[in-house]
């Protein structure tokens, strides 16, 4: 094949992770069980997932010049995604809790993914809204088909021929306030 089946364009992040008995109320402080580092992001994950399922696939994306970079390239180095990383500022970071039941809390502090700058892939393109809108909309531009995983979800004027989102997106979705048909 003369080139990757699916191009992503999005985060990449190292994922911090605590698991706790039940997720913490504002002001709370609970104890956690465990603690773990992950290989994350949106993009990143998504593109380890596609390359898992046997496509061929490219990410580009953007990590700190931090101890933090290389942990967050495992996951798809070792799924043998094609990478184009941009190397500036500190890498993006998820704190995740975990509760027993499976509900989880997420904050993502994006790092470096903020100053990835836009490119154009063709072809099939994923993104998702962890990145500056100005690289998901260059991200679009040329692509044969475009999907957009809407998360975290937010006003953005282009329509994607596939648009992927959780139940809390699908409620900014259904209201009509996520993407405006241009």
């Amino acid at each position: 094949m003369a080139g990757p089946a699916l191009t992503v364009v999005g985060s990449i992040n190292l994922d911090l992770v605590a698991r706790v008995a039940q997720l913490p109320r504002p002001g709370e402080t609970v104890s956690g069980s465990d603690f773990d580092r992950f290989p994350g992001g949106k993009g990143a994950n998504q593109a380890v997932a596609a390359a898992r399922l046997g496509a061929q696939v490219r990410m580009i994306g953007a990590v700190g010049v931090d101890p933090f970079a290389d942990e967050a390239l495992a996951g798809l180095r070792s799924a043998d995604v094609e990478l184009h990383v941009q190397r500036e500022g500190v890498t993006g970071i998820a704190l995740i809790l975990v509760a027993a039941d499976g509900e989880n809390q997420i904050v993502v502090v994006p790092g470096a993914n903020h100053r990835l700058t836009p490119q154009s892939p063709a072809g099939a393109v994923l993104s998702q809204l962890e990145v500056p809108d100005e690289v998901v909309r260059a991200a679009a531009r040329n692509a044969d088909f475009f999907a957009l995983n809407a998360a975290p979800a937010r006003p953005i004027d282009l329509e994607p021929d596939l648009l992927i989102v959780n139940r809390f997106e699908y409620e900014v979705v259904s209201r009509g306030k996520l993407v405006a048909v241009t």
